[in-house]
C-alpha cells in the first residue's frame, strides 16, 4: 500500500495552540516575547521563510524584527548588527538565516550571539550542551523533526520512548542546524545513527546506507536526491529539504524537497511530505523557542524545550 502522510499542518496547529498559551502568559507577567531575523543578501528560500516567520510571529503576539544586509556587506556589518539585538531588551530571539555570503564568517557571527537568545543552538555554548544531551536549546528543524517522528509513532500504538532502540537512523546530510543536532538527538533516543553526506555520495556508497535505514532524514538541499530504489521497505521517511524548483514554462516558482516523495511512497511505511510536512512545525517550533528564551532571560531556569 502507499505510505502514509505525514500531515505537519496537523501537528502545527497543536504545537501552535500550546505557543499561543505559553505567550499569553507570559504577557499577562508583563513579558512579550521578540523574535528578531538577521538576512543579508536575497536568498529566494531565507526571504520565504522571513515572510512566514514575520506572519506567524505577529498572528502569536511576539514582537518581530527584521535586520537586512546586502549581499556584499563586510563581516563587521554582520556582527554589529548581531551585537545590536544582543542588547536589545525588546528582542528574545535571534534566528541569522543561512546561506551567508562567502565573505561573512559563519562560525564568527554564531560566536557573537548572546547565548541566551541564540535560538538554534548554534553558539558553542548551546551546541556543546545538545551534544552532552543537557540542551538549553534544541534547534527548530530537528527537534520538528522528532516531534513529527514521535507523534506518527504514537499513533501507530508503538511507544517513542522504546520505539528508537537499537534502530538504524540514517541522516542524509551534516549541517550545523539540521543533520548534527538530529545525530545527537538520535543517540538521545537510542537509535544507532549513521550520518552520510556529500563525501558519502561522491564515493559512491550512499544508496548503500539509506537502503538499511529503518528511519531515514533527508537534509542534503538536493531537490529529489532520495527515490523509491534508495528506501528499505517499511522505512518511516522524513523530507526536510526546502528547494526552489521554477517552472520554465510559467515561470513560476514551487518548493519541492530532497525526497522523490511519489516513488518513495510506494515502499515507505510513511513519509512527509513538501509542502506540508516539517516546514509549518519549524515554523511554531521557533516560536516556541523564542518564548523558551523569554523565559530564560526572566529567570527561570528550569524551563525546557520541545523535543529532548
Amino acid at each position: 500500500m502507499p505510505a502514509h502522510m505525514i500531515d505537519g499542518e496537523s501537528l502545527a496547529a497543536e504545537l501552535r495552540e500550546r505557543v499561543e498559551r505559553e505567550t499569553a502568559e507570559l504577557e499577562a507577567s508583563g513579558v512579550i516575547p521578540g523574535l528578531a531575523t538577521v538576512l543579508v543578501g536575497d536568498d529566494y528560500a531565507s526571504e520565504a521563510y522571513e515572510r512566514r516567520v514575520k506572519r506567524l510571529a505577529e498572528e502569536l503576539g511576539c514582537r518581530y524584527v527584521s535586520e537586512r544586509l546586502p549581499a556584499d556587506a563586510e563581516e563587521a556589518e554582520a556582527l554589529a548588527v548581531v551585537g545590536k539585538l544582543n542588547a536589545d531588551p525588546r528582542v528574545s530571539g535571534i534566528l541569522i538565516l543561512r546561506p551567508l555570503p562567502r565573505q561573512v564568517n559563519e562560525g564568527h557571527v554564531y560566536r557573537t550571539l548572546d547565548p541566551l537568545k541564540d535560538i538554534e543552538a548554534i553558539h558553542p555554548d548551546n551546541a556543546g550542551l545538545l551534544a552532552l544531551g543537557q540542551p538549553r536549546f534544541v534547534p527548530s528543524t530537528p527537534s520538528s523533526m522528532f516531534w513529527m517522528l514521535d507523534r506518527y509513532v504514537e499513533s501507530t500504538g508503538r511507544d517513542p520512548k522504546t520505539f528508537y532502540n537499537g534502530l538504524d537512523l540514517v541522516l542524509v546530510g551534516r549541517s550545523n542546524n539540521v543533520g548534527k543536532p538530529a545525530l545527537w538527538l538520535g543517540l538521545a533516543r537510542n537509535a544507532t545513527v549513521i550520518s552520510a553526506h556529500h563525501y558519502t555520495a561522491q564515493a559512491g556508497r550512499l544508496e548503500q546506507h539509506t537502503r538499511e535505514a529503518d528511519i531515514l532524514v533527508v537534509a542534503a538541499g538536493v531537490p529529489r536526491l532520495v527515490t523509491g530504489e534508495m528506501v528499505k521497505p517499511g522505512a518511516i521517511v522524513i523530507d526536510v529539504g526546502i528547494n526552489p524548483l521554477k517552472d520554465e514554462a510559467t515561470g513560476k516558482v514551487r518548493m519541492v524537497g530532497d525526497v522523490d516523495t511519489e516513488s518513495v511512497a510506494e515502499v515507505a511505511e510513511a513519509v512527509s511530505p513538501v509542502p506540508g510536512g516539517v516546514g509549518p512545525i519549524t515554523d511554531v517550533t521557533l516560536l516556541a523557542n523564542t518564548v523558551l528564551a523569554a523565559k530564560l532571560q526572566r529567570g527561570d531556569a528550569a524551563v525546557r524545550g520541545f523535543s529532548l
